[in-house]
């Protein structure tokens, strides 16, 4: 029997997995084994970018919040300085670490030129790679994938841990999972080829389903074949045990099986916080100590393979800049968002600072958006993933390299 208990139905479009079916035509460009694997992390919720990498040398930002702002560098629990202007909250000693070593790189006031203060609307136009515009049927990584196809047939080229496909990928061949072990067959292995047999004998009488099916039996084979259930983290990688932290343990369990795996996603949620924010403790500092710690078992978990590694860390918009009356921020604008990696020129926060002064705020009182989320993207695709289909990855943009990637 499967792992859980599921309808024919569920089997196939269930919580188990989802697959977003390509709808434009593959074209061949650079070699798989030649590309990144691209690990893209979206915090949902609308992350406080301002209290995460913090301009400490700003004065407006201690001005603008008297209670949840973080202290500067040296005092107590104050920020772990990167620049001497910027440093990182106190819950991510880890990503301070990963700034040390040259593999992590910030990017501050960043984000969408979209206006919305919606979640829905803000995810949905990052995630289609096309602020504004809801006419583009598909992701970012989606279309990167049509256009790459090549060799690679993997059903697990392209994993998304959750309970469907991330947007992001929407318009390729994409395999959603819970976890691994909700991939393997739990009778006995004299019966495992029988109840697969039965299972294929069953929905491959079913049109509408054979396709599906297919590909949800390719990946049964693949990790019934190479993944053990006892999976052990190397060099000593110690992953939290949170759902965050479990689904990156499975995607660097994934990347060691040699499964031709190029593209995962990951989310991790809760960041809207309008109420008790915390400073260096409370809410948001629970996250970002998930998120630091999760990331840095993950880079050492690969650390053997950290040159062809790339991580994407980013989230729909920022907060205001001013704090509320609940000890939280409201929707914002501009925002950071992080590249990690053993080809990222890291040890530098990227990006022009606009500035925390009323006068130059944007709207009702947001960060400014200096640099494009799109130049990041592309300078990720392009240099590390071997695609520079510009005009197709993101459309009626013409992003510019930041600079933070070797090629």
């Amino acid at each position: 029997m499967i792992t859980e208990t599921v309808t024919r139905r569920d089997l196939l479009r269930g919580n188990l997995w989802r697959v977003a079916e390509a709808t434009q035509p593959t074209v061949s460009l650079a070699s798989p084994t030649k590309r990144d694997l691209l690990l893209c992390v979206f915090l949902r919720g609308g992350a406080d970018g301002l209290n995460i990498v913090v301009p400490h040398g700003d004065a407006d930002y201690y001005t603008a919040r008297s209670t949840i702002a973080i202290p500067q560098p040296g005092k107590s629990n104050g920020a772990l300085d990167a620049d001497g202007y910027f440093g990182f909250h106190p819950a991510l000693a880890s990503f301070e670490r990963l700034y040390k070593a040259k593999l992590l790189a910030a990017v501050h006031a960043c984000g969408s030129p979209d206006p919305t203060h919606s979640h829905f609307d803000a995810m949905d136009y990052m995630e289609r790679g096309a602020p504004g515009d809801k006419r583009t049927a598909t992701g970012w990584l989606g279309r990167h994938l049509q256009l790459t196809g090549g060799a690679n047939d993997s059903p697990l080229r392209a994993v998304g841990m959750g309970g469907q496909v991330q947007m992001a990928m929407r318009g390729a061949k994409a395999t959603a999972m819970s976890s691994i072990a909700a991939f393997h067959l739990r009778e006995p292995q004299t019966r495992q080829q029988v109840i697969a047999a039965a299972l294929r004998e069953l929905y491959g009488s079913d049109n509408m389903l054979n396709g599906m099916a297919t590909q949800t039996f390719s990946v049964l084979e693949q990790i019934n074949q190479k993944m053990k259930p006892d999976y052990a983290p190397a060099h000593g990688a110690k992953y939290p045990e949170s759902q965050f932290g479990r689904a990156l343990q499975q995607i660097a369990q994934l990347a060691r099986g040699d499964l031709g795996m190029e593209v995962a996603c990951a989310d991790i949620g809760g960041w809207d916080t309008h109420a008790y924010q915390g400073n260096q403790t409370g809410r948001q500092a629970q996250l970002l100590t998930d998120l630091g710690q999760s990331l840095e078992a993950f880079v050492t978990d690969l650390e053997d393979q950290v040159d062809r590694l790339t991580i994407v860390i980013m989230s729909e918009f920022g907060r205001r800049v001013h704090e509320n009356a609940s000890g939280g921020t409201d929707h914002g604008h501009g925002n950071c968002m992080f590249v990690v990696g053993g080809n990222v020129k890291g040890g530098k926060v990227y990006g022009n600072w606009p500035g925390l002064h009323p006068e130059q705020r944007y709207g009702p009182g947001d960060l400014q958006v200096t640099t494009d989320f799109r130049n990041v993207l592309s300078e990720v695709v392009n240099k590390r993933l071997g695609n520079d289909q510009n005009a197709q990855l993101f459309p009626n943009y013409s992003p510019h390299s930041l600079n933070l990637l070797n090629a």
